[in-house]
């Protein structure tokens, strides 16, 4: 299994984070599940939820509310919707807005995560995320005066910086070579995974990740550090709001 297949499908989004409409063959389908040759829908993880979108056939809509991760990729149609047959072509759409926000929010993370690392020296534990807002937990035992605020500032900062986003993979041994690849208390990619997805705001943050991102910095907006809370003896919870 290469790094851009999941079973039967060809994962479009991997390699063209922008890549909104495509077509593809539909190879399985039935109402819990639908089968493409190629798909551009994020099927969720690391905290970024799953895309929503259409599939048009035959003049014919069926809409998609998520993505489920098994043997294949199977995207989840709206209940009560209409299936496409085995061997349609369909025309697919991914919701923009959704995915937009999700993947400012995402690159948001990433920024917070830099920051406090290179700052604080602080590992992820932790994180989820919505549109436009979201939470990450860091190996923190105490809170230094004026956190919040320094925090917020920087990764402002590192914004403005309009820093280049850049996704590349590397084969497994080279990826590991790159010092602090790793930003989480525990690696969360497995051993069978051979060939590792690189996400790297160049000069701030490189990470292991599969999700999707914006080119730059710059494109990710504004970051409000919302709220700190104690997640237990060590342990901070950072909850952050994204802006235009």
């Amino acid at each position: 299994m290469t790094y851009d297949l999941h079973g039967r499908t060809q994962r479009l989004e991997l390699a063209d984070q922008n890549l909104r409409d495509f077509e593809a063959v539909v190879l399985d389908a039935t109402p819990e599940g639908i089968v493409l040759s190629r798909s551009a829908f994020y099927p969720g993880g690391g905290g970024q939820p799953a895309d929503h979108g259409v599939l048009v056939w035959q003049g014919v809509e069926t809409r998609i509310v998520g993505v489920r991760k098994g043997d294949d990729l199977q995207l989840i149609p709206a209940e009560g919707d209409p299936i496409p047959p085995a061997g349609t072509v369909v025309e697919a759409a991914v919701a923009d807005e959704r995915r937009s926000a999700l993947m400012r929010t995402h690159s948001g993370l990433h920024v917070l995560c830099g920051v406090v690392f290179r700052d604080y020296g602080c590992l992820v534990t932790g994180g989820n995320m919505d549109q436009l807002s979201a939470r990450m937990d860091f190996n923190l035992p105490e809170v230094p005066a004026g956190f919040k605020e320094a925090v917020e500032d920087a990764c402002n900062a590192e914004i403005v910086a309009d820093r280049r986003i850049d996704v590349r993979v590397l084969p497994r041994e080279k990826a590991f070579g790159i010092p602090d690849i790793i930003r989480t208390a525990t690696n969360l990619v497995p051993e069978t995974v051979q060939d590792v997805r690189i996400v790297d705001i160049v000069g701030l943050d490189t990470q292991a990740d599969g999700g999707t991102h914006v080119a730059s910095t710059k494109q990710i907006g504004h970051i409000k550090v919302a709220k700190i809370e104690s997640k237990g003896r060590g342990f901070r919870r950072l909850r952050i709001q994204i802006s235009a």
